[in-house]
């Protein structure tokens, strides 16, 4: 797939020594830059109002429910200052809870780009179609930042460690894509991308372009992450206030779910993707096909060499806008009531997501997370921990299948009661 490289050309700088401008920009004229040995960032600028301390962003109306079948929590133990609102789970330094959230395009196509280096410290992140059978990446980074590990060598090893890291990076960064936008306004944060078509871009706002240091390879734009810290600190004013409440977290298992060992979903022929729950670590792993409709690998995160795994798995049915045939966009706000299922703990529930304007998005004109909730309106609690969403069309069908990973036995299967689900991505033109 062809894309077009474009550039704020008044504020494009080329790292100094690897140093990117941490200023962000509002200019839209754009205009290709070539590489150089380092990547290059664009920037763009906005309004500037004040950022809430984490107690504001982690309010006790808001609080996620960090809780509470382990007996060894006790809520003294629970400084509820140091909660992401977005995992449930406490981070490592609270402090990074005031830096805005950051919105990073990923690749998944081609193969090549894969392991992904930093999804594996994700909060969130969505996979979105993006056309041609191809999907994308959209990982949200808040709290704690990626870092870099290498495999267990023994205690002899230890000392080297630090001299040995490998710089810790996020990416491949790939292009925007119109649905960016509206996620951003969701999750009040920036969009780091490698630029984006001129009708996408003009529609975008506060986003910073990378672009690879290697012309000639489509995966060489990736994003160190001390930059992304440093963007994020010099924006964390620029960006205004951040309100990450809404989303509910519970370690309780459910009981009302039905058993769901896996999830298929067919995107394409060539872009298979499955999610295998695995009991010994309480998450699913994510398997996908090696672009042949047949070989499923297991994948993993370069920085560490570990399989991704996430705690919730979200199947987000959400009306898709086909403006072209990679020009799709999402009605993801303002919505009242969206259907949704949820994987955890090895159960899926049928549950509803929305957007609606409630109090607070009334009083200041600014918006919230996407919140889950029953048929009664009441919030439903995902499992401490890290969630992938998949954006699927919202008329699109979902069974239980069979055990299988040939395509024609997964898509005529069916099997009530067998926990193996199945979602079949058909979008209509």
């Amino acid at each position: 797939m062809k894309e077009i490289l474009f550039i704020t050309i008044s504020l494009a700088v080329l790292f100094s020594a690897c140093q990117p401008e941490v200023a962000l920009s509002s200019s839209k004229a754009g205009s290709e830059i070539s590489t150089t040995n380092c990547p290059a960032v664009a920037t763009q600028a906005i309004d500037t109002s004040l950022v809430q301390s984490a107690e504001q962003v982690n309010s006790a109306d808001s609080t996620p429910l960090l809780q509470k079948n382990d007996p060894s929590v006790k809520d003294s133990d629970i400084d509820l200052s140091s909660i992401n609102p977005l995992t449930g789970l406490p981070v490592e330094n609270p402090e990074n809870l005031l830096l805005p959230p950051i919105l990073v395009s990923v690749t998944n196509f081609p193969v090549t780009a894969r392991p992904q280096a930093g999804l594996s410290f994700s909060s969130i992140v969505f996979e979105l179609y993006i056309g041609e059978g191809m999907t994308r990446f959209l990982a949200v980074f808040y709290g704690d930042y990626p870092r870099a590990s290498l495999p267990d060598q023994g205690e002899s090893f230890a000392d080297d460690l630090t001299a040995g890291m490998p710089q810790p990076v996020v990416g491949p960064v790939r292009s925007g894509r119109l649905p960016y936008e509206h996620l951003r306004q969701l999750y009040n944060g920036f969009i780091v991308m490698a630029s984006a078509y001129s009708k996408v871009a003009a529609q975008l706002n506060d986003y910073v372009n990378i672009f690879g240091s290697d012309s000639s390879d489509v995966n060489s734009a990736l994003m160190p992450v001390e930059k992304l810290e440093e963007i994020a600190r010099a924006n964390q004013k620029n960006l205004g206030e951040m309100n990450l409440s809404g989303m509910h977290f519970d370690a309780t298992v459910p009981k009302n779910g039905k058993p769901a060992l896996s999830l298929w979903i067919f995107f394409s022929r060539l872009n298979q993707v499955f999610w295998r729950y695995n009991s010994e670590d309480g998450s699913y792993h994510r398997w996908q096909d090696n672009a042949d409709g047949a070989t499923f690998i297991e994948q993993t995160d370069r920085l560490n060499g570990q399989p991704l795994t996430f705690e919730n798995v979200i199947v987000l049915f959400v009306d898709h806008k086909v403006q072209g045939a990679t020009l799709i966009d999402l009605g993801l706000l303002y919505v009242k009531r969206g259907k949704a299922l949820l994987f955890r703990d090895g159960l899926m529930q049928e549950i509803y997501w929305t957007t609606i304007s409630e109090e607070y998005e009334r009083t200041t004109g600014r918006l919230r997370p996407i919140r889950f909730i029953d048929a009664q309106g009441n919030p439903v609690a995902l499992k401490p921990g890290q969630t992938w969403v998949e954006l699927i069309p919202s008329y699109d069908v979902y069974w239980e299948t069979v055990n299988s990973e040939k395509y024609h036995v997964l898509a005529s299967g069916r099997s009530k009661g067998s926990g193996y689900w199945a979602v079949y991505f058909k979008l209509d033109d």
